[in-house]
């Protein structure tokens, strides 16, 4: 099988590109694909093809540019010449662009594929029902959320589109069987990334990492956590350092040099800046704890499942997504009221004052992760692949 994958794609910065280097590292390894072929955004730089394991041959073709009008054109005409087998999107609302028409042109992709005969299945990360538009930096006009809300509706009739939507939740699988009526709906966990052999639980007593780790600026916002641990080390007189590692959420660029003014009192904070894939084990394995500075969830967790397999403890809101998670693939943390600094204190300081609960916590975290590892994520795919390729036979013969 040749298959295609419409994503960003490390180095780029545009939304999802580390989850299509993990699924790509994966998807090789499986002997029915003979060749995967990445229809990626424009970047400066060559994309990140390089892996340790053998595996099948990788094609990369530079195919869309974000914001750009002509990507439908730019990636069928990629689609033509590559001629795959099948074709996997992988996506968000924003994929594309952060303007409403480029984002909408960009979505009516799987339908083009589809009509092509191409079997095609849009993986969709989140779904905008879900999505609180005022904390994840839309818009708080209660107007303009009517009408985010009206073309959030539109573009997911066009993902719906595709033979398969995959969603990571089984939430949303209900909400867009009842609310759309679909019946291609499929759910296929987010999985994990790296599975390391069994992480070490011990971290160095002597300064404690505190890490953060994501796009900032949005609903996920680095000052209560500053705060909070400033009361913790006040407290509790442990040697703890801050580490914030990520960069501005493209809707608010700037921001984190905004906390680096106004928390610029405060000691031992590290801001890292964009984090390189193979930087990514070291941050982790550093951190006593990963801390989720969330106002609200737009999806499932990568960084939740990240954090599960070094063996992290975690420290998060009860809320949305992430209580999901928790629920159905059994991670564990340290809960505290969103937005609220005494209650993130709290539960920062729950896991400093007590190594074997900060132990347990990863414990059960790394046997979350474990349980649902990309190489199982992508065989998933696969299967579902196959489902499409039946349809389609038994639709011809019923023709």
């Amino acid at each position: 099988m040749k298959l295609a994958i419409v994503t960003a794609y490390p180095p780029s910065k545009v939304t999802l590109n580390e989850y299509a280097y993990h699924l790509v590292k994966h998807f090789r390894q499986h002997q029915q694909i003979t060749e995967l072929i990445l229809l990626t955004d424009t970047t400066p730089d060559k994309a990140d093809v390089n892996f340790e394991e053998d595996g099948c041959k990788v094609t990369v073709k530079q195919s869309w540019k974000f914001n750009s009008y002509s990507n439908s054109i730019t990636v069928m005409k990629a689609v033509n010449q590559t001629k795959p087998d099948a074709i996997l999107f992988n996506l968000q609302f924003m994929k594309f662009g952060d303007k409403k028409i480029v984002a909408a042109l960009g979505l009516l992709l799987p339908l083009l594929c589809k009509r092509k005969g191409i079997p095609t299945i849009a993986l969709l990360h989140n779904i905008l029902e879900q999505v609180d538009l005022e904390n994840a930096g839309f818009t708080s006009n209660k107007i303009l959320q009517k009408i985010y809300n009206f073309i959030g509706t539109t573009l997911t009739r066009f993902i719906l589109s595709a033979d398969k939507v995959a969603v990571t939740i089984s939430k949303y699988v209900d909400l867009l069987e009842e609310k759309y009526l679909a019946d291609n709906i499929v759910l296929i966990p987010h999985g994990t990334f790296e599975i390391p052999e069994k992480p070490s639980y011990e971290v160095s007593e002597e300064v404690l990492k505190v890490m953060t780790f994501g796009k900032f600026g949005t609903y996920k916002k680095v000052e209560v956590m500053i705060e909070a641990v400033e009361i913790v080390r006040k407290k509790t007189h442990k040697n703890i350092e801050i580490v914030i590692a990520g960069t501005d959420n493209p809707n608010v660029l700037g921001y984190l040099d905004t906390v680096k003014e106004n928390y610029k009192h405060v000691e031992q904070i590290t801001f890292t800046g964009y984090v390189a894939e193979e930087d990514v084990p070291v941050i982790f394995k550093e951190s006593a704890m990963v801390v989720f500075p969330y106002t609200s969830t737009t999806g499932s967790s990568g960084v939740l499942h990240q954090a599960g397999s070094y063996g992290k403890a975690v420290v998060m809101p009860d809320l949305g997504d992430l209580s999901i998670l928790v629920e159905e693939e059994g991670y564990r943390g340290e809960f505290f009221t969103p937005d609220n600094v005494e209650s993130l204190a709290n539960a920062i300081e729950k896991i400093v004052m007590n190594p074997e609960y900060r132990i347990e916590l990863g414990e059960a975290n790394y046997q979350a992760a474990t349980a649902l590892p990309m190489s199982k994520i992508t065989a998933l795919y696969l299967e579902t692949f196959e489902t499409i390729r039946k349809e389609k036979i038994e639709g011809l013969e019923y023709a």
